[in-house]
Parts: structure tokens; sequence; C-alpha cells
């Protein structure tokens, strides 16, 4: 009996005297790692860091032993011998190990896949940035110098309307742009310099607004270099890159480097695109006692000529080759500016309030020709589209932790204002980019969207619970140059979220998440009374669960489904608004990871959606372009050996092309390939796109048009070819 209440009254003086424990957890370049996992073995307690890489951990005594952890670094373990100092750890990068990844409250599934395939199968053009996205697929139609088109979650989301995308938190996407809403260039992001992608399906995050219907991604850059390079490569189709990247400065209290890059080719076309590209990227960060300071600039400009799409009949035919050209005039240039600064003021241990400026120059023109001779039999129907942007950006947003007896919780309030400014946008009938035939639309617009969001996540136990709620406010003015008038439109909307996730072991959770999300339309088609719906709303949800059937495994399953109220599209083509009417998705999405050996993982996704009109009779009802079914998978050598590399596959079914599916866009499977060398300061290349040298086709358009020796118009599959067997090799030399 005295042993038992010995035991008792050690057990209740060692919790009575349990102090709490904090620290910061960065990498060893002093970047802090977000979202690292603490685990208290010795009681079973944990937390998780903020954005600054701190975090708090209650229940903590002499002697306890810590497990620290973040996908991509190796995993450190540490006893516990001082409750009062702070606590600095710094974590190495190291080849993912699977067994190390514990399925926590806080996990990201998805955000967890790009990380598993970031650190095997490294980005290495900008192309590849959003293929990184388990489901989603991307093809390009202009000549490279165009924004991809995206399809992801049963949706053609053209360049950009149903998925938000942001860069460090700058924005990309553009509204009312002269091409199309929501348009998204990411060509100003040099690949070398991405740190982590931030990615989710779905309008469940309350910080992410407008063009949040299919998804969201947040790339973010590094904050510092842990050396200098130069990287030069070059290939087939007179393709040739070079990278440098400099690091200035980098010690525990400030850091600075400058990156740029160089791009040509001519690509595989008959007619040489003639394209090029320049980027220029600094950032500069300081700790300033508690609190941070960054400034970051980047700048690029690119032009080129393109073959645009063309009729399947006129290759059959004969007239013309799969690389060739009905008008090989189409091209163009663009380029943007972007300036931004960030300050984060740190209240105390447990808040800080995180703040940006910014501010973007843009312009674009772009020359195409998708009708041929349809509407001008003489002169041709090629078409202009331009404008000259200014962005300016301000954001804040206030993160405080809670400690609430064993119930941890974390509160995001923050908001946000944003205006464009966009003069002499254009959409002109033109002849050979030279003679301005006629002027369609011409104007200025200036669009304002101001917001503001909560979000609050409580965990309790097993589960995590966050309602959030989101309302964002536009203001639409149109200056029309041709007709001589302005016009206005306001209008206010409301976004609840919740989620809910259940972690049933550390190999095991459920999660449930809904919300409703929305795209804006053009300023111009709103102000001119073209749509009576200015924010269609769009409602879903995402039922799945995380898994890891072995330890050196991870699975991701989610059903989804997800409601648009108008499937509105502003054709900046051709200046008008085509109305899908209401739709209905759903599907599933399934990603797994296998880690075979300690440096070869295996990576397989697959997803399926069925994407119908709801007011539109059956046989009537299809949604133009949506896929149905996807597929993406591969082997990767991790880098940490000598040799390393990876082959890929992408799929994509038939899918149709127009509403009753009697034109079908072609399905394609295309396998890519990388193998490389890497030894002290000096790492050797080849990237081999197309490695079967399939004939597919990357980008398919239901179009009517006609070519100048036809009689009648041709509704039917308009393309863009994918690329061929294509072949780089690159020397990269650390100093």
């Amino acid at each position: 009996m005295r042993s038992i209440c010995l035991l008792v009254l050690v057990f209740v003086n060692s919790w009575a005297f349990a102090q709490k424990i904090s620290g910061v957890i960065t990498d060893l370049q002093h970047d802090a790692l977000p979202g690292a996992y603490v685990t208290n073995v010795t009681k079973g307690s944990h937390a998780h860091s903020d954005e600054l890489g701190r975090f708090h951990l209650e229940v903590v005594g002499l002697g306890d032993t810590l497990s620290v952890s973040y996908i991509g670094f190796k995993t450190q373990q540490l006893v516990v011998s001082d409750l009062k100092g702070k606590l600095e750890i710094e974590l190495a990068e190291h080849v993912v190990e699977l067994s190390e990844l514990t399925v926590t409250p806080d996990l990201n599934a998805i955000q967890a896949l790009t990380k598993i395939d970031l650190n095997t199968s490294p980005v290495t053009s900008s192309q590849q940035v959003l293929r990184t996205v388990p489901g989603l697929m991307i093809g390009q139609h202009a000549g490279g110098g165009k924004a991809e088109q995206i399809f992801l979650r049963g949706f053609d989301i053209d360049h950009g309307t149903d998925f938000n995308m942001t860069v460090d938190g700058m924005p990309v996407n553009m509204v009312s742009h002269a091409h199309g809403q929501g348009y998204s260039d990411l060509h100003f992001l040099i690949p070398e310099l991405i740190q982590d992608i931030n990615f989710g399906k779905g309008p469940y995050n309350a910080s992410k607004g407008n063009f949040t219907t299919a998804g969201y991604a947040n790339i973010r850059t590094k904050s510092s270099l842990d050396a200098s390079s130069i990287q030069v490569e070059g290939g087939q189709f007179n393709s040739f890159r070079t990278v440098g990247l400099f690091n200035l400065l980098n010690d525990k209290k400030q850091s600075a480097y400058l990156a740029t890059a160089y791009n040509l080719s001519d690509g595989p076309f008959e007619s040489a695109q003639n394209f090029s590209r320049i980027n220029l990227m600094g950032k500069y960060n300081a700790q300033l006692g508690e609190d941070r300071i960054g400034l970051q600039f980047s700048h690029f400009t690119s032009s080129w000529t393109a073959s645009g799409q063309i009729p399947q009949r006129a290759v059959e035919s004969g007239q013309i080759t799969r690389f060739g050209a009905i008008d090989d005039t189409e091209g163009g240039s663009t380029g943007r500016s972007n300036l931004k600064l960030d300050y984060i003021k740190t209240i105390d241990d447990r808040s800080f309030i995180s703040n940006q400026l910014y501010y973007g120059f843009y312009d674009f023109e772009l020359y195409s020709n998708f009708t041929f001779f349809l509407e001008d039999s003489i002169n041709g129907d090629q078409i202009r589209q331009k404008e000259n942007r200014q962005i300016m950006m301000a954001t804040s947003e206030y993160n405080r932790s809670f400690d609430l007896g064993r119930v941890e919780s974390f509160l995001k309030i923050g908001g946000s204002i944003r205006n464009d400014i966009v003069e002499d946008i254009e959409l002109s009938h033109t002849a050979n980019r030279v003679t301005t035939l006629e002027q369609i639309q011409f104007g200025d617009i200036n669009e304002t969207n101001l917001s503001a969001y909560a979000q609050w996540d409580i965990e309790m136990g097993k589960w995590l619970v966050s309602p959030m709620v989101r309302y964002d406010y536009f203001k639409f003015n149109y200056d029309d140059g041709l007709a001589g008038r302005q016009y206005f439109e306001s209008q206010g909307i409301a976004s609840p979220k919740l989620n809910m996730l259940y972690n049933h072991s550390s190999s095991m959770q459920l999660y449930f998440k809904s919300g409703f999300g929305f795209h804006s339309n053009d300023s111009r088609a709103i102000t001119t009374g073209e749509t009576d719906i200015i924010l269609p709303r769009a409602f879903g949800y995402d039922l799945g669960f995380i898994l890891k059937p072995t330890t050196k495994s991870f699975l991701n399953v989610a059903f989804w489904s997800l409601d648009l109220e108008q499937e509105l599209l502003y054709v900046g083509d051709a200046g008008i608004v085509e109305r899908g009417g209401e739709t209905h998705r759903y599907g599933v999405d399934v990603s797994y990871r296998y880690q075979l050996t300690p440096w070869l993982f295996f990576n397989q996704d697959v997803n399926y959606t069925h994407a119908r009109s709801v007011n539109d009779p059956e046989g009537q009802n299809y949604v133009p372009l949506a896929p149905g079914l996807t597929a993406s998978g591969g082997l990767g050598v991790a880098r940490s050996l000598g040799f390393y590399g990876g082959i890929r596959y992408r799929y994509m079914a038939d899918r149709p092309a127009n509403e009753d599916n009697s034109i079908v866009a072609s399905g394609y499977t295309v396998v890519d390939m990388n193998v490389g060398y890497q030894m002290k300061n000096y790492t050797f290349g080849v990237n081999i796109e197309n490695l079967f040298n399939t004939e597919w086709n990357e980008t398919q358009f239901a179009t009517e048009s006609r070519m100048q020796n036809e009689p009648t118009s041709v509704e039917e599959i308009h393309f863009t070819p994918g690329t061929p067997f294509s072949l780089r090799a690159f020397i990269k030399v650390n100093f």
C-alpha cells in the first residue's frame, strides 16, 4: 500500500510541476519552418510551429524526450534539460522518410503529397510547378509565352478563372483581363527558387477569395540561399536556358540574394517561335529584434511567335503537317514587375501581425486567329488583345495561439484591399500584326476588391474543428472609350466555411471540408449589363481520409462535390459572355506514395470527375472540355545519392468538346524522364520530354472556322500539338 501511495504521489507531483516549454524551429539557413510538429514522446502531448517557426508545448517536465519532425527534414530528438530557456532547433534537409511522416491533426494531405514529390522530383520549369498538384493538368497553346490552360476537378479553368494563384502572397490572377477572366501567368517565377507549395482543392480556405472554386495554390520562394550557382542548359529546337543564383548575404539576422534567368527556344514548329524570356528577382530579409522585415522585387519580359490552333481537317488532307500553321503571325509580348514589402510585428510569444504592401506593373499584347477567314474572307480574323495594368494591394493578418487547458486553438483575422487600374484595354480586328482594321472594345477599367476573413482552429484531443467566414466587396468601373460612356456597379458576397478533422491515430485521419466560394466576372460584362450575375457562387464539400497502410506508404482518398450557381465565362477573344448555366460536379481523388527503398519512391494519382449542366436535357448537358479521368505517376530516385532521376507519366482520357459530346477531344498518355549526377559542387543532368515520341494534342477546342479557299465553315477539333521527343542537357556549378 505504501508503494502504491508513493507511486501516486510521484505521478501527481510530476504532473503538478510539469510546465510548458517554447522554442523556434528553423532550417540550417535560419529560415522559419511553419507547420513543424513537436511531440512529447514521454507524455504524449504535441504542438506545431506557427508561420514564424515558434511553438509552445504544454505539460513538459525535465527529462522528457521531444521529437521534432518536418517533411523533407531529418527528424530530431532531444531531452528537456531546462524549462526556463527558449529552445532553438535547427533541422537539416534530408530525403523524405515516409516512416517518419506522422498523421497529425493539422496535416494538409495535398501539401504533404506535394512536399514528398518536390523532394524526389524537383521542378525544372514554370509549367511543371502546376503539375505538382495531384489531379491538375495544364496545356500550352500559344508559343510558350502565354499563360497555361488549366484543368482540375472537371473544370476547364481556361487560364485561371476557377483557380486562385499567389506567389509569396502576391496575386497572380488578373481580374478583367484582356484575354480572359482570372488570367494567371506564372512565368515571372524562377522555378529553382521554389521553397514549397501550399495547395488546396475546393473553396475551403478563408484566406483565399476570388477564383477559389476548384482550388488554390500559394507558391513560397526561398528566403535565402545556402550557396551561389550558375546553370546552363541546351537542347533540341534551338533551346537554351541559363540561371544564376547569387547569395549576397546570409546570417542569423539578415539574408539577401539575386537571381536571374534567360530562355530561348524556336520550338518544334515549322515557323520558328522565336521565344525569349528574361527573369530577374531579388530578396532581402532582416530580423529587427522580435520583428521581421522583407523586401522582394522581380521583373520579367517575354516575346514569341505562335503557330496557333490548327484544324484537324487541314492536317488530315495534307495541307499542313501537325507542326504547321494556317496563320503563323500569331504571338505577342508581355512583361511584369513586382515590388513587395513584408513586415511581421511580434506582439508577444503567442501572437503577431503579418502585413504586406504590393505594387505591380503589367503589360500584355497578344495576337490570335482562331477562325481564320470565317468573319473576314479577305483579311482574315486575326485579333489583338492588349492592356497596361497597375495592381496595388495591402493585406494584414492577425495570428494568435491559445491554450485552453489541454485544448489548443489558433485564431486568424485578416483583411485586404486590392485595386486594379487597367488602361487602354483593347480587343481589335487586325491583319498581320500591322494593320488595325476595327476596334471592337477599347477603354479603361478600375476595379477594387475589399475583403475580411476570420478562421478559428480548435484542437480538442483527436478533433480539429475550423469554422471560418469571409466577406468580399467589389466595385467595378468601366470607361468605354468607343461609346464615350462610363459604367459603374458594385456588390458584396459572404462565404462561410467549416472544416473538421478527426485523428483516429498517428496513421489515420478522417476529414470533412465544406464551404462557399466564388469567382467574379469581367468588369466590362458586369457594368454594361451583359450579365446579371456578378459574383457566381460555388458550394462544395470533401469527405476523405489519410491513411498510412504501412510505415513506408501514404494514401489520401477524397470524395467531393461542387455546385456552381452559373458557369459564367467571359470570352475575351470575342468580347462576350458565355452562360453555361448551373453545373454540378462530383468525383473522387486518390493519391498514393510508397517508399520502396531509402532512395526509390513510387507515386500515383488517379482522379475521376462527373461534370454536367443541371438545367439542360440528358445528352445535351456535357460540360465542354471537362476532364473526366486523369492520372499521373512514376518512380523517382532521391537526390541524396550521387545519381538521381525519375520517370513520370500523365494521362487524360477522351472528353467531350461540346455539349452533346458529338465532338470529342482525344486523350493522351505522355512519359517524361530525367536523370542526373551530383558530386560536390557540380551537377550534370538530362531532362527528356515525351520519351516515347507520342503524337498527342496538348490543347483542343471545338471551333467553327473557315480556311481561305473553303466555301463554307466547319466545326471540328482545333488543336495545338504536344511537344515531340525533346532532350535538354544541363550543367550546374555551385560556388
